[in-house]
C-alpha cells in the first residue's frame, strides 16, 4: 500500500515510441562492454571472441535523459566521454532464449548515448573495482524515442554516426558489433530473466572522447533517426 510507504516512491521512468502516445515503461539499462574490435583497442584490449563471452554493467532506469535535453557537466570528473550507441527496446519476456528466438523478444530500436566519466571508469578498471562511478550516475543514458521493430522491421545493419559541433567523432556500421542483437540477448538471458521495458545498450564504435561546457553532441543511425544532446 502507497500510504505505507516512508517517503514517496519514485516515478515511473519511461521513453518515448515513434508514432504513437503511449510510452515505453522503462525497467533496467544494461549496456554491453567494447563490443567493437576498434573500440576495444583504443581503451587498450584485445576481444577474441572465440575466447570471450560478452560483459555488462547496468545503469539505473533513473539515469535516462531524452534526447534534446540539456545537461550539467558531471561532478568529479575532468574526463566526461560520449559513447554514441544502437538501443535494443525488449518487449517480452525471456529466459534462456535461443538465438534463433531472440527477436522475437525485441519491441524496437533507438539511438542511444552512454554517457562516461571516463577518469572514474579507468582508475576503478586499473584497480580492479567496478565501473559504477564511471558509468551508473545522473543524465547518463540518454535515448532517443523508441521505432517500433514492425516499422522498420529486424535491424542488422547500417551507419552509426556521432558528431560534436558539427564535427564527425564516431563512424561505423552495425555489422561490426562483435556480439550481435541476437547473441547479445540469447547471452544475458542466461543470467537474467528479461523482462519488457528493459533496455541494452549494445556498444560503441572507436572515436570516444572528451566534451565541455557548450558542446552540443548529435549522432545517428540508420532508419532510427536523430538523438541530441547539449552539455551546460
Amino acid at each position: 500500500m502507497t500510504d505505507s510507504l516512508l517517503f514517496p516512491a519514485k516515478p515511473v521512468v519511461s521513453a518515448p515510441v515513434k508514432g504513437i502516445e503511449e510510452r515505453f515503461p522503462v525497467n533496467r539499462i544494461f549496456c554491453v562492454g567494447r563490443n567493437y574490435l576498434a573500440h576495444a583497442a583504443e581503451m587498450g584490449v584485445a576481444v577474441d571472441k572465440t575466447t570471450q563471452e560478452p560483459f555488462y554493467f547496468l545503469k539505473d532506469a533513473s539515469a535516462l535523459v531524452e534526447t534534446g535535453a540539456t545537461i550539467a557537466y558531471p561532478a568529479k570528473t575532468a574526463n566526461y566521454h560520449y559513447e554514441m550507441e544502437f538501443v535494443v527496446a525488449i518487449g517480452k519476456e525471456g529466459f534462456n532464449v535461443a538465438e534463433a528466438d531472440a527477436d522475437d523478444l525485441v519491441y524496437g530500436y533507438a539511438c542511444g548515448l552512454d554517457m562516461t566519466r571516463r577518469d572514474l571508469q579507468l582508475k576503478a578498471r586499473e584497480t580492479g573495482r567496478p565501473w559504477d562511478l564511471g558509468k551508473n550516475f545522473e543524465e547518463s543514458a540518454v535515448l532517443a524515442p523508441i521505432v517500433r521493430k514492425e516499422e522498420v522491421g529486424v535491424i542488422e545493419d547500417g551507419k552509426i554516426e556521432l558528431k560534436v559541433g558539427g564535427e564527425v567523432k564516431q563512424s561505423s556500421t552495425l555489422s561490426l558489433l562483435i556480439w550481435n542483437v541476437r547473441e547479445v540477448i540469447a547471452h544475458l538471458s542466461q543470467f537474467y530473466h528479461l523482462q519488457p521495458g528493459d533496455l541494452i545498450y549494445t556498444g560503441t564504435p572507436e572515436g570516444v572522447g572528451p566534451v565541455v561546457a557548450g558542446d552540443v553532441i548529435t549522432g545517428s543511425i540508420d532508419k532510427l533517426g536523430d538523438i541530441e544532446l547539449t552539455i551546460k
